[in-house]
């Protein structure tokens, strides 16, 4: 799960340092791209924080 996150923000990342070299406002296409990654990255870190407990209990 880890390594999705972690590709996921390098690709957030990718899009912004993009956005933040275009001389105007990015395309909305790019900012829309931004927001989806966004919300996926905090859909898999609540679903990796759902999961800790259970690695915790298993661990035992």
């Amino acid at each position: 799960m880890e390594i999705l996150l972690d590709r996921l923000k390098d690709a957030q990342r990718t899009l912004i340092v993009e956005a933040a070299k275009i001389a105007m406002l990015p395309p909305d296409s790019m900012l829309r791209r931004v927001a989806d990654l966004e919300n996926t990255i905090a859909a898999v870190e609540a679903l990796i924080e759902e999961q800790a407990p259970r690695r915790g209990r298993a661990a035992e």
